[in-house]
């Protein structure tokens, strides 16, 4: 792997959680349950009965009008023409009469049928976007985690799209071939037996030919939507890890990553369509030899007087527009296997189900005491390993107290941000309990648990948008006169006024327009206005300088105050604030005290306090 592909993901992952391994290529794919990809469709379609049917009448009626002119051409030869030469003008007039309105009826019935059909799709789609968005959403960290946001991307861009091609123009084409099939079928076997016979056998071997198409299509456009998929990607974990890319001038190596990835997706595209030659070559030989067959015998027959001209010639025009749309009609089997692939993994995605599901009888934390607004923390009994690795957590239990600031110290893989995460209940134990004022987070409703308990993580992820929506973000309906108040009491006010725009300064993407310290104490005033009884910091300054950890730590204190809180820690600096320090190796706690007891000790956490102050020395 490059740089690029791996830098973004480690900045998100957590220290405790073994590297991934594998073909990224490879990891696109979710299981999909039989019958998921059906049942997506038709949940889709469901709320759209009415106006599907209403949409399927038009057409209906559409192609009865188009189908109704060969009829009439029949008619005119071998009645309406013979009646003109005796001096009865009333039956081809008729005709001439007939053959306008079917035509004027198909057009105004196609662009009704066409109306219909875009706001049935377009509706459709709708829908399917929301639920790929919200289903995402409502997904856990670890899925996340395994599962990048490039492949997300895909699900709701490139698979959507293809789904689209296929409702606006691939459906329609179908539906006009079968419809145009059984109408052309109906009517020259009521015309003539035997080239309705002729005409019918023929779709023996062209359904063989549309079988193999599908089965051999379908595995070429699984490969492709793969193959997009990572594209996108490498592109959107290269663009993400710009930084690293430049720092490390891994350019040329990420382009020669990239140029495998689209020439396997060229590849792919090509394929798909030596598939899609092969199938409108034989679809065209099967055609025109069925209407030369049906031309050759149609002429004896009309010499032989067994046969009027006019069918004939009613014959061959049904012919033309039953084998003119087989070329569209690959085009629909190509826009079908696309959208099928892609249904496919959408279907996949939205079959996932959280590894942390919301409780089914949920229940309410008690009343926070006025003298300890914090609540106690137990870990119960608690094991915990990740999916991908072995057991982080052997058997672990620890009392937080009401009140108390914990630090949490330890090399990396030692359990720190795991311990951190099973408090905010972005995990569940593998086994035991984590409980808040005596109540099992799995017992708690996500609202309820995220209005107990708030993360602030190093990154200090801001939101484009405002000063003001950011710090409101826990607390939507907090008014301004709170949102400074909150900055204030961080310390962020001064610098937020300074701004452009004061709080309604948009911070952009990320919050790149301001300066890491600056995000942190932001994320800081944000966690105030929320006003947790539970608050987790996970390595809130190890990226900042001294100034700014100078800053963040005044606020920490201010925040901290009277909360129960964990904070994970790298720079020993940070533990000053904290009433207890824990010291974890291999996902045991090895040492527990206060830091003045723990620094007067010889155990580890005196080891690490006194080479941190050498080195400030």
């Amino acid at each position: 792997m490059t740089a690029a592909t791996t830098a973004p993901a480690r900045e998100q992952e957590d220290d405790d959680r073994p590297e991934r391994t594998g073909d990224p290529f490879d990891r696109d794919v979710l299981p999909t349950p039989p019958g998921a990809t059906g049942a997506l469709l038709r949940s889709l379609l469901a709320p759209m009965r009415a106006r599907v049917a209403v949409t399927t009448l038009l057409l209906l009626l559409q192609q009865a009008a188009v189908q109704a002119g060969p009829l009439l051409v029949a008619y005119a030869i071998d009645r309406a023409v013979p009646a003109f030469r005796a001096d009865d003008h009333g039956p081809l007039i008729a005709v001439a009469v007939g053959y306008l309105l079917c035509a004027a009826a198909a057009g105004v019935l196609q662009y009704a049928f066409i109306t219909a059909s875009a706001r049935v799709s377009q509706d459709v789609l709708l829908d399917l976007r929301g639920r790929i968005f919200r289903h995402a959403q409502a997904l856990s960290i670890d899925f996340h985690e395994r599962y990048t946001s490039g492949r997300l991307i895909s699900r709701s861009t490139t698979d959507v799209e293809a789904l689209r091609e296929l409702l606006e123009e691939g459906l329609q084409e179908l539906v006009t071939v079968v419809l145009s099939a059984v109408y052309i079928s109906v009517l020259l076997l009521w015309l003539d037996l035997g080239l309705g016979a002729v005409a019918v056998a023929s779709f023996v071997p062209l359904y063989a030919m549309v079988r193999s198409y599908q089965r051999r299509a379908g595995r070429v456009y699984r490969k492709r939507s793969t193959a997009i998929a990572a594209v996108i990607v490498k592109f959107v974990e290269t663009m993400n890890g710009i930084r690293p890319v430049r720092a490390f001038r891994r350019e040329a190596a990420n382009d020669a990553d990239f140029r495998v990835l689209n020439r396997r997706h060229e590849r792919t595209n090509g394929d798909a369509l030596l598939e899609m030659a092969r199938y409108v070559v034989g679809s065209r030989v099967i055609a025109n030899t069925t209407v030369a067959l049906v031309v050759l015998w149609g002429a004896y027959r009309v010499a032989d007087a067994s046969l009027a001209l006019g069918v004939l010639a009613a014959a061959v025009l049904y012919l033309r527009r039953l084998y003119d749309p087989i070329d569209r009609l690959g085009m629909f089997l190509n826009s079908y296997q696309s959208a099928a692939a892609s249904l496919e993994k959408i279907a996949g995605l939205l079959a996932q189900t959280p590894s942390v599901p919301e409780p089914s009888a949920p229940r309410e934390l008690p009343g926070r005491r006025s003298e300890h607004p914090g609540r106690e923390v137990v870990f119960d009994a608690v094991r915990f390993a990740y999916r991908t690795g072995g057991e982080v957590l052997p058997r672990f239990d620890l009392t937080l107290p009401a009140g108390q600031t914990v630090a949490v110290v330890g090399s990396t893989g030692a359990g720190k941000s795991t311990l951190a995460k099973l408090v905010a209940r972005f995990y569940d134990p593998t086994d035991g309990r984590v409980l808040l004022d005596g109540v099992d987070l799995r017992e708690l409703a996500a609202p309820e648990l995220r209005r107990g308990v708030v993360m602030v993580t190093q990154e200090a992820f801001l939101f484009s948008g405002t000063v003001a929506e950011n710090i409101a973000l826990g607390r939507p309906d907090a008014t301004r006169a709170e949102i400074e108040q909150a900055a204030k009491e961080i310390g962020a006010h001064d610098f937020i006024a300074a701004l452009p725009d004061g709080y309604d300064t948009d911070v952009r993407k990320r919050g790149g327009r301001i300066s890491a310290g600056q995000r942190q104490l932001v994320a800081f005033a944000r966690a105030l206005l929320a006003d947790p009884a539970v608050l987790i910091l996970d390595e809130a300054t190890s990226s900042l300088d001294i100034p700014g950890e100078r800053a963040v730590q005044r606020a920490m204190a201010t925040v901290l105050r009277g909360r129960t809180a964990v904070v994970i820690a790298h720079r020993l600096s940070t533990v000053e604030i904290a009433d207890r320090v824990l010291v974890m190796e291999r996902g045991r706690i090895v040492e527990d005290g206060t830091p003045a007891e723990l620094i007067a000790g010889t155990g580890r956490f005196a080891d690490l306090h006194r080479a941190w102050r050498d080195s400030l020395a």
